[in-house]
């Protein structure tokens, strides 16, 4: 079958999710407020003539194949239904997102009340997609020691690894990958000594094929190292490497990039993330990251972290990707999982703003997020 695969799509500066974004005072001084960050952009994929797993086109440009109807859920999936309960009183919510402005703007549009306790008080990770080095410190800290300071783990997302999206229309990121040591150097600096998630760079791992064998091999040394910089940094932070999802690479091929780039070492890692904006079954999510973090070896301490933002459906059965009728929210973010080896789910990818296909991307569309809530 055809599979969707993740890719990034930053339109202007960054779109999508929440941010926390330069405002170009040049300076190492927080920014308090937020506006919109990059949004993952599934796309049609080629299938590996793996019968195990199919695997994604690097290329941001859909398969010339025509995507059929997703997989049935598995047994598993049968057993761990979606469910939108209570969010974890562990994970930090971030005062300023799209959604929030939105509910504090529209006090009384109908969808308000839902879209409220349904999305906008659920805690979703922020994104740093801009290559500013020279604040960036800093705008981590307000977020983490924000997150300290109210007894909760917030949830960051590094996005700035160079040639990112391998030139496509996530394109951007630092100038190269010594100008992302430096970057990372100082993104570890704001990180405090409070726990904290960091989702180290969604697709930068699936979606490597395209670089020549020898910048695959540097991008990951870097990653590795990146890594190893962030844990030494906080012990407490808990670092996850990117596990594409499901429906891209095998198991066993996402594993061994993965252990090229660190994620098997608990120096580095503590494990894998997979679905970052994408809508595929948690069941499904989870027999794949067990079987990755099995082929990938390292210690028993590693655990995975799923993206249930927008999966509560399962992925649509004609391979839509861009603001898909029929979606719904998938589990509640928590730390609380009950499934072994699954460490979180959590909203990366905040439902409700657009893919780009119901307004411009990283719009919060209220339609959108309302039928994604009910």
């Amino acid at each position: 079958m055809v599979a969707v695969a993740s890719a990034v799509v930053v339109v202007g500066t960054v779109t999508g999710m929440m941010s926390a974004l330069d405002d170009g005072r040049g300076t190492d001084e927080a920014r308090p407020d937020v506006t919109s960050s990059p949004f993952l952009e599934p796309l049609p994929a080629v299938p590996t003539p793996s019968p195990s797993k199919t695997s994604a086109s690097p290329s941001p440009s859909p398969s010339p194949s025509k995507a059929k109807p997703s997989p049935k859920p598995s047994k598993s999936e049968t057993t761990t239904k979606p469910k939108t309960q209570p969010a974890s009183v562990q994970l930090y919510r971030h005062p300023e997102s799209n959604v929030l402005e939105w509910v504090r703007a529209n006090r009384d549009d109908p969808r308000r009340p839902l879209i409220e306790s349904r999305i906008a008080d659920r805690p979703a990770a922020v994104w740093f997609a801009d290559y500013t080095p020279s604040n960036i410190t800093s705008r981590v800290r307000a977020i983490t020691s924000a997150g300290s300071a109210n007894g909760r783990v917030p949830i960051v997302v590094p996005y700035a690894i160079s040639n990112r999206d391998c030139g496509g229309p996530s394109q951007g990121g630092a100038p190269d990958l010594g100008a992302y040591d430096g970057w990372i150097d100082k993104f570890a600096a704001g990180l405090g000594s409070g726990e904290v998630i960091v989702v180290l760079e969604p697709d930068a791992i699936a979606q490597s094929d395209c670089l020549s064998e020898g910048d695959r091999g540097a991008r990951f040394a870097s990653l590795a190292r990146a890594g190893r910089v962030l844990k030494a940094a906080n012990p407490k932070a808990r670092v996850y490497f990117d596990a594409g999802h499901s429906d891209w690479n095998t198991p066993e091929k996402q594993a061994g990039l993965l252990r090229q780039a660190g994620a098997a070492s608990a120096a580095s890692s503590d494990g894998v993330f997979s679905n970052v904006s994408n809508f595929n079954r948690t069941g499904d999510e989870i027999t794949y990251v067990r079987r990755t973090l099995d082929a990938l070896g390292g210690p028993a301490s590693l655990g995975a972290v799923i993206d249930t933002s927008r999966n509560g459906n399962g992925a649509p059965p004609d391979g839509e990707w861009c603001d898909p009728a029929g979606r719904k929210l998938g589990q509640a973010p928590t730390l609380t999982t009950g499934e072994a080896r699954i460490d979180a789910y959590l909203w990366v990818k905040l439902p409700g703003e657009s893919d780009g296909c119901k307004a411009a991307p990283g719009t919060f569309t209220p339609d959108y997020a309302y039928d994604l809530a009910r």
